[in-house]
């Protein structure tokens, strides 16, 4: 199968700024997370080829060895320690480009022969060979260059070390942290052991409080360092929040399952309930039909940002009795027989 442009990757343009491609990873990477798309294969093998194509296009000296010879050239065919690509002599060893720019047809050794590469000026010729002799067929390169166009002589230029190309920036790492609910509506301030740089550390972070399940949490200059040191990537901490025996979260509000006697909901109660901040006492009206939301206010999730706080709701449910006494019985009998509404007059059928 043949290799995809790692622009055409990361979705981006040849031309596209480091921000632009950091960003485009990122979308991309959390898109097609592993965590996110768990048994997708598919989704596996895009991440791999999203993460792939960043460590290439995101170093600016092995970015423009991609945009010189492809695939080929990151994977070390080219320059001092691959070899340089193989000449092809001849009349068609070169051609008139656009805006009078020549351009240069070579073939990569193993690879396609017949690529076209722009060449604006002779320097850049020298460094498509990596500055260095090449091993084209019937003798240098160079040599052949100079005769068709009427010179003699060699002109040498050396190659632009990996010291003098921009420092590529540190890459970010991602951690997953189990938290308990309460926890992640309170915040927290935990200890992390992390993998970076080749060697395990804790790491001291503090969550917000209101972080949601899958939320990712960034702690900048945590990341992985950079080759030469100069430059971190971020921690990226994927909140992962465990569920609540009886809690549960929707947006900012909490919500949680009432059980009700049937003379409770029929004549009403005061019931003691659980709430984010203790107990409290909960007012049920007389008549509460089952599914009612009691609505206790402010009561529910304080957001990052926001200056009030969701609220919790009580779902009632009803529960009749599975055993009755022979009293209850006759209770229940003689209520039915005093002229009980029925519960499906309204309901159209």
């Amino acid at each position: 199968m043949a290799e995809r442009d790692y622009y055409e990757v990361l979705e981006v343009p040849r031309n596209a700024s480091p921000d632009q491609i950091k960003s485009a990873y990122r979308r991309l990477a959390k898109k097609y997370h592993p965590d996110r798309n768990r048994g997708d294969k598919n989704a596996e093998n895009r991440f791999k080829e999203v993460h792939e194509a960043y460590e290439v296009l995101n170093d600016p000296a092995k970015r423009r060895v991609y945009d010189l010879h492809g695939h080929a050239g990151v994977r070390g065919g080219y320059g001092p320690a691959g070899g340089a690509a193989g000449w092809r002599p001849g009349a068609g060893a070169w051609r008139p480009g656009p805006g009078g720019a020549r351009v240069y047809t070579w073939s990569s050794q193993g690879g396609p022969a017949g690529s076209d590469v722009p060449i604006e000026d002779l320097e850049d010729l020298f460094s498509v060979f990596g500055g260095g002799g090449g091993s084209g067929v019937g003798g240098s390169p160079f040599e052949d260059l100079f005769s068709r166009m009427g010179r003699a002589g060699r002109r040498s230029r050396r190659s632009p070390s990996a010291a003098e190309a921009p420092p590529a920036g540190g890459l970010d790492v991602e951690h997953e942290l189990s938290l308990s609910f309460e926890e992640a509506i309170r915040g927290v301030q935990t200890d992390l052991r992390i993998s970076r740089d080749g060697r395990t550390e804790t790491v001291r972070v503090k969550i917000p409080p209101g972080v949601r399940d899958g939320q990712r949490i960034r702690v900048r200059g945590k990341g992985q360092a950079s080759v030469d040191g100069s430059q971190r990537g971020d921690l990226y901490i994927i909140c992962r929040v465990r569920p609540h025996p009886y809690f549960r979260r929707v947006d900012d509000d909490i919500y949680l399952d009432l059980p009700l006697s049937l003379t409770e909901a029929a004549l009403g109660a005061k019931i003691e309930i659980p709430t984010l901040d203790g107990k409290t006492l909960l007012t049920v009206p007389p008549g509460t039909p089952s599914g009612a939301k009691l609505r206790l206010k402010h009561l529910g999730v304080q957001p990052p940002g926001k200056s009030e706080r969701g609220h919790q709701y009580a779902v009632v449910r009803i529960i009749p009795p599975r055993e009755l006494t022979p009293e209850q019985v006759q209770l229940l009998e003689r209520f039915r027989a005093a002229g009980e509404n029925s519960p499906r007059r309204d309901v159209g059928w």
